[in-house]
């Protein structure tokens, strides 16, 4: 597991090949995601890995970076070696400006 900016994390979108993963649970989510994530709560990620994980190269991110580490450890158990974790998740990429999806 790597952490992650949320400025490399935005290069590493913009370049492709990557799937972004919102790991929070429903009610953050409908609160504003990173445009192009798609949502997987950790619970469900945890519970049937392989039925979520569609890429080889996986971003996660959650609220603040905690739960997005456990998501790529639960990923690297699946056998994903190139998995990131966005330090600051989804409140750090909007204090920095960036654009959240409502």
């Amino acid at each position: 597991m790597i952490r992650i900016s949320t400025e490399e994390a935005a290069q590493r979108i913009a370049q492709g090949g990557y799937d972004l993963v919102d790991v929070r649970e429903p009610h953050e989510w409908a609160g504003g995601h990173i445009p192009g994530a798609r949502h997987v709560p950790l619970g469900a990620l945890a519970r049937a890995p392989a039925d979520h994980l569609t890429r080889d190269r996986v971003i996660f991110v959650c609220g603040h970076g905690m739960r997005s580490q456990t998501a790529c450890a639960i990923a690297r158990s699946a056998g994903l070696s190139e998995v990131f974790s966005v330090d600051g998740g989804v409140v750090g990429w909007a204090a920095e400006g960036r654009p959240l999806s409502p």
